[in-house]
């Protein structure tokens, strides 16, 4: 418990509701003790609070142009509502087209979606603006001054601590990392069903591949701005094995089924897997600590031990089974303990990097680093492009726009006490995507029901005044520290927050919890009625896009990957790039199907179909990086020609696939007759192999090295090909049926 309330006391999001609480609580108790005006600091702390949704973790530069646009969003915007909110017949047109405009920045990006909420968030409290004491232009002017005085602290903790940012994207990186390698341990042995582990690891890896970027980001922009220091070098050698041990757990595909057919008497041999695993998820916990200062590094060597059972387990399987007949599943044994292996010492590389940095000369840059940031498209074109019913960016706007209307009018009629909470609530709750406006609106309602009922009972056994502003305080801070994190515990803590601002200043604190509560839930309610009827976009009807973005993705790698067998040596930077677009895509994919099923069951056509595409675009990933990354680390002899043939194949039926998703003609099949001829080329080349290997054996011979070295990489490479032609296969026969 202790520790976990230190992590929480370390953590990001703790520092930057630290430093937002500050921000807001500065202004105002300067203005009320040395110049007796608090409408004058809370201008200022309202410019603090607008700007704090666009500071998100990312490089210096982005952070400071994304701060700057969203104070002069909020400015124009509150001088606009302030200036026409008296008049209903200009503030109703107003309204439309500023929900609009300003909700519509967001196809930009995640970062212009910040923006836009500053400016939603600016637009709703411009219409509780009711001083006598400053003009408007004075309150805009003064909101402006919150801004840039809130820039300046965040730019200036950033400056003062760079390595906070750092330090915390590594320690949930590592996390995230080692809790998706103890699952693919978990997958090894489970026998039953591994459907619930696949979709926790499809979740993962969207979370990771969003992470991946935002360090790319913060660590590869700093060395582009700011030079090659030693620690930009420790960090990026960190992130470089990090991303490497993340790549290699895909890569290592597993036939789970082969495995259980090979494997299901001798189960004992994968157990002692699943324990290397799980101790390698162990060590990337360990580092995570130590980067928090939790835990002393400390370097062991018990995984040599498990090495050696492991050793042993095999040659007991290759003695029980007989060498000809067990020479398949040791193979497969073998490379899988490679595998492991290579894991290892990338963990051990980490701790190497942590306990001794003295030679930072040995350490080079990532080459052509600028190409792997993700870059930020601010065309304008954008906006002229998905001005569209068929847009999502578009549909919201026009979504948003029609809710906060009706929201605004329910407010009205109602006479309500604090009727713009109705539209705040609609602001922070409403998304693109059914689903997340669902489950927000869900963790809206609780959150602040539980907020009302705590705060009530406090307002019951205590009317102090002292007591109610350090529970505004600390509600304040921990609040937004949650709000990322659990959305319903950070809506019940801003809920009291709230609650006890107005408690010290309101004569009938239970009449404001009473509307508190009402404009909630009319708020969430209109935000949920609302993405369901007006121009939802169900996943169901997009999916094809990003199965499409997947398999495009697919076919740049693999000829990537084909070129790399050809030229031999490191790997290229648009090796690099395919694999990393590839990426991307399935976690973009993943993340709309985790969308999809949490949408009403009536809008979810075609699911189970969808997840048998999910669970082969995963699993093609793995294939097709398994063999870049044997291609990648091991010595490999001449291109045969089946090879290409295969190849040829696969890439023809992703093309296929790709046709059928944008409903294109499909080309005409490949024949199978060069492709049955590769396949029998391949199976009697192993098989020559494993005679020669046999002869050797016989006459007591060491295996040769022209055999050592050709026997796995025939065996590999053509089960991979096999493979990935199978997967592409079943691609195009899926496809057809969504």
């Amino acid at each position: 418990m202790v520790k976990k309330l230190i992590r929480y006391l370390k953590s990001i999001y703790f520092i930057k509701a630290v430093l937002i609480a500050f921000a807001m609580a500065i202004p105002v108790l300067v203005s009320i003790y040395f110049f007796n005006s608090p409408e004058v600091g809370f201008s200022i702390a309202l410019g603090a609070i607008f700007c704090a949704p666009s500071d998100i973790n990312g490089s210096l530069k982005h952070k400071f142009y994304g701060i700057i646009a969203s104070i002069v969003l909020v400015f124009v915007i509150t001088l606009l509502v302030g200036y026409f909110s008296s008049s209903l017949i200009l503030i109703i047109p107003l309204l439309i087209v500023l929900v609009f405009t300003v909700s519509y920045i967001s196809v930009f990006g995640f970062r212009a979606s910040l923006v836009s909420l500053a400016g939603l968030l600016s637009l709703v409290l411009a219409f509780a603006y009711q001083s006598v004491e400053i003009s408007i232009l004075q309150h805009s002017l003064f909101i402006v001054l919150g801004g840039i005085w809130y820039l300046f602290l965040t730019i200036s903790t950033q400056l003062l601590w760079p390595q906070v940012q750092t330090d915390y994207l590594f320690v949930e990186l590592l996390e995230k990392t080692s809790e998706f390698i103890r699952i693919r341990g978990k997958l090894l042995v489970e026998q039953h069903d591994r459907s619930k582990l696949l979709e926790q690891n499809f979740k993962l890896q969207t979370e990771l591949n969003e992470l991946h970027e935002t360090i790319r980001e913060v660590i590869l922009e700093k060395r582009l701005s700011s030079g090659f220091s030693n620690r930009i070098r420790r960090q990026q050698l960190i992130f470089s094995k990090i991303i490497e041990i993340y790549e290699l757990a895909i890569s290592n595909t597993v036939d789970y089924n082969k495995f259980d057919d090979l494997f299901n008497e001798h189960i004992e041999k994968l157990d002692e897997f699943k324990v290397l695993i799980f101790e390698i998820s162990e060590r990337l916990m360990h580092i995570s600590k130590v980067i928090l200062k939790e835990e002393k590094l400390e370097i062991n060597n018990t995984y040599k031990v498990l090495l050696k059972k492991i050793h042993n387990h095999i040659e007991i399987y290759k003695v029980n089974v007989g060498i000809q007949e067990s020479r398949e599943g040791v193979i497969l044994l073998l490379n899988f303990k490679a595998y492991q292996e290579k894991q290892l010492n990338n963990v051990q590389d980490i701790f190497r990097i942590l306990n001794n940095y003295s030679k930072n000369d040995t350490i080079r840059g990532i080459k052509d680093a600028e190409q792997f940031i993700t870059p930020q498209d601010y065309d304008f074109r954008k906006l002229k492009s998905n001005f569209s019913f068929k847009a999502p960016i578009f549909r919201h706007s026009l979504r948003l726009t029609l809710t906060m209307l009706i929201g605004y009018i329910v407010g009205l009629t109602l006479e309500l006490q604090q009727p713009y909470w109705i539209l705040l609530t609609i602001v922070v709750i409403m998304r693109p995507s059914y689903s997340l406006t669902k489950e927000r609106s869900k963790s809206r309602v609780v959150g602040t029901l539980i907020g009302a009922a705590v705060g009530i009972g406090i307002i019951l056994l205590t009317q102090n005044i002292v007591v109610y502003i350090l529970i505004a305080s600390l509600s304040l801070i921990i609040g937004f520290s949650l709000v990322k994190q659990n959305y319903r515990n950070g809506a019940a803590f801003i809920t009291l927050y709230v609650i006890f601002m107005y408690a010290t200043i309101h004569p009938n604190i239970l009449t404001v919890i009473e509307f508190r509560v009402y404009d909630t839930l009319i708020g969430a309610m209109l935000a949920f009625i609302g993405n369901y009827l007006f121009w939802p976009a169900w996943e169901a009807k997009s999916i094809k896009e990003f199965f499409s973005n997947s398999l495009n993705g697919f076919s740049d790698y693999l000829k990537q990957i084909d070129n790399l067998y050809h030229v031999k040596g490191e790997a290229s930077t648009e090796l690099k790039l395919a694999r990393k677009e590839a990426f991307l895509q399935v976690g973009n994919l993943n993340a709309a199907y985790q969308r999809l099923v949490q949408e009403p069951k009536s809008k979810q056509k075609n699911v189970a179909t969808i997840y048998e595409l999910i669970t082969i675009c995963n699993t093609y990933l793995s294939a097709l990086s398994s063999l870049g990354m044997f291609f990648r680390t091991n010595k490999t002899g001449e291109v045969p020609v089946q090879f290409e043939v295969f190849v040829k194949h696969i890439l023809s039926n992703l093309e296929n696939a790709i046709n059928v998703l944008n409903n294109k003609d499909v080309e005409s099949y490949l024949k199978n007759d060069d492709l049955l001829n590769a396949k029998k080329n391949y199976i009697d080349n192993f098989q020559s192999l494993s005679s020669q290997r046999d002869v050797e054996i016989e006459k007591g011979l060491p295996i040769s090295k022209e055999t050592k070295e050709q026997l796995p990489e025939t065996q590999l490479v053509f089960e991979e090909l096999r493979w990935l032609y199978n997967l592409s296969d079943n691609l195009v026969k899926k496809v057809k049926q969504i």
